[in-house]
């Protein structure tokens, strides 16, 4: 078995017979500038070692490294009634999980809200509001006439935040198009606990979590050789359970050195300092025109948000070349917008099953009214493949890097995003691309292998919530600070106190 999935299919470079010569230029150029070489990849693996190792420093680095409160794997004999949040990008999800008492099981209902443009750069309280409407919603729809003891929430908070507990949060940053005033640099709970609370809603935030964190303990739940979870979509990020001990941003609390903490890595911000990834001058143009230039080097370079502009400025640096002649003549101002391709146009691309390219051609002409012929299609067909195999490799330095770090020879890597999903032989790449970086032979078994992940933001949040509350029962209450307000109102507390109740012991 191969560890990311199918082996790839003989690429089509060989079908260049019919391409002019002063193309064939540009694509060895093109080659040039974007193959990543087995060298480089250990030579970006080995920097992210250390950068991960001063992320959890004092002093940090470009690497955040941020501590979860999630304190250890789920056994699988969770048990019980969740609720799980996931703010995304565009939409909003709520889902109920209940965890039976079979081993790694669950049933799941879930509805979706889609999220109005126009609340990205609204005001902080109408976007507390929305989502407080939408679990309102939920709970009257399915739960309609009934009497609720208090729902334990798992809110999946995919953006950059710090936590001092588990139960709270600071966002750093806004990303995914959000622009909210008012909202960075605070910690979100209380308005959105308020919100609830208007609406006596009987639910309490029992742990906020991004959707890393979620994948990796959502994918442990089902798989005891989890040990690290990843999102390859829109953005990048990767998460891992480390020990206290070595986490010295968090000596100061005296914390057992063998207790295990989930960290977050944030690590779409490897290399900020441009230390080793091999930028292009697209990289570059795309970093210098973001909202925030100098930020999310690493993720710039193969996150599917940017796959497509990568695209899309080399195809007008190609028809601004006069010894090239690519869309001579034509209008090319669809393809001037900024960000009008996205990852699916590439995917599609490199999908096109016909040896004259005829779907790439008919795409060129729907998307962007562009008329292309055969030898301009295989120009194209190749950059799709540079740059989506450029991603795939580079994407797996951040597992590689944190395998190294704790030693691991062994473990699955639970995955999830659109990009690892849908992004045809991104598997395939990246498991390529991880034997050349641990120098496994081409006989032995992938010892690393990135598996598709359980539901990190909807299951992974739930069983967040239920380890978080098991743990408050056993006393252990470091990184949570309404620990009572959290059991106070649950089933399993009002079963607890019903037991510890003279009346009942009496009997």
């Amino acid at each position: 078995m191969v560890g990311l999935g199918p082996r790839r299919k003989p690429s089509r470079r060989g079908s260049m017979a019919d391409v002019p010569k002063n193309l064939q230029e540009e694509i060895k150029n093109l080659e040039e500038q974007f193959t990543v070489t087995g060298e480089t990849l250990i030579k970006i693996t080995d920097h992210f070692v250390g950068e991960l190792t001063r992320g959890l420093t004092d002093e940090g680095g470009d690497i955040p490294m941020n501590p979860t409160w999630c304190m250890g794997f789920p056994t699988g004999n969770e048990t019980g009634t969740y609720l799980a949040l996931d703010m995304g990008g565009t939409n909003l999800r709520v889902c109920e999980i209940h965890l039976p008492e079979e081993k790694g099981e669950f049933d799941i209902i879930q509805s979706k809200y889609k999220m109005p443009e126009d609340l990205k750069t609204g005001t902080a309280e109408e976007l507390w509001d929305y989502i407080a409407d939408c679990l309102q919603q939920f709970i009257e729809y399915h739960h309609e006439g009934e009497k609720l003891d208090q729902l334990p929430l798992g809110f999946t908070f995919s953006y950059p935040a710090t936590q001092d507990a588990i139960d709270h949060g600071v966002l750093q940053r806004w990303t995914k198009g959000f622009d909210i005033d008012g909202v960075e640099g605070k910690d979100v709970v209380p308005p959105f606990e308020a919100a609830l609370k208007e609406r006596g809603v009987p639910i309490k935030l029992t742990a906020l979590i991004n959707d890393t964190t979620g994948t990796l303990i959502a994918s442990a739940y089902t798989d005891d050789k989890m040990r690290i979870g990843a999102i390859f979509g829109t953005g990048t990020n990767a998460a891992y359970m480390e020990e206290c001990g070595n986490i010295p941003k968090l000596k100061h609390m005296n914390l057992p050195a063998d207790l295990p903490m989930a960290i977050n890595c944030e690590y779409g911000a490897f290399d900020n300092e441009h230390k080793v990834l091999p930028r292009t001058k697209y990289d570059i143009i795309i970093d210098k025109e973001s909202p925030r230039p100098g930020q999310q080097t690493y993720e710039k370079m193969i996150a599917g948000l940017y796959l497509g502009e990568v695209f899309r400025l080399v195809a007008l640096d190609l028809n601004e070349k006069p010894d090239v002649h690519i869309f001579a003549g034509q209008d090319v101002k669809k393809l001037q917008k900024p960000y009008s391709l996205d990852a699916s146009f590439l995917a599609a691309i490199e999908e096109d099953p016909f040896e004259n390219l005829q779907d790439t051609i008919d795409l060129f002409r729907r998307d962007l009214g562009l008329s292309i012929e055969k030898p301009e299609a295989e120009v194209f067909r190749r950059l799709a493949e540079l740059i989506g195999t450029r991603a795939a490799r580079l994407s797996t330095c951040g597992i590689a890097g944190i395998a190294k770090k704790k030693n691991l020879t062994s473990c699955h890597v639970g995955a999830d995003g659109s990009v690892f999903n849908k992004y045809p032989h991104f598997k395939a790449r990246g498991a390529e691309a991880l034997r050349e970086i641990f120098g496994w032979s081409k006989g032995q078994r992938d010892q690393i292998q990135i598996l598709p992940a359980e539901d990190g933001s909807g299951v992974g949040a739930a069983l967040i919530a239920a380890l978080t509350i098991k743990r408050i029962q056993e006393g252990h209450t470091v990184g949570v600070i309404d620990a009572q307000a959290i059991l106070n109102g649950t089933t399993a507390h009002k079963r607890r106190m019903s037991i510890m109740d003279p009346a009942h012991i009496s009997k």
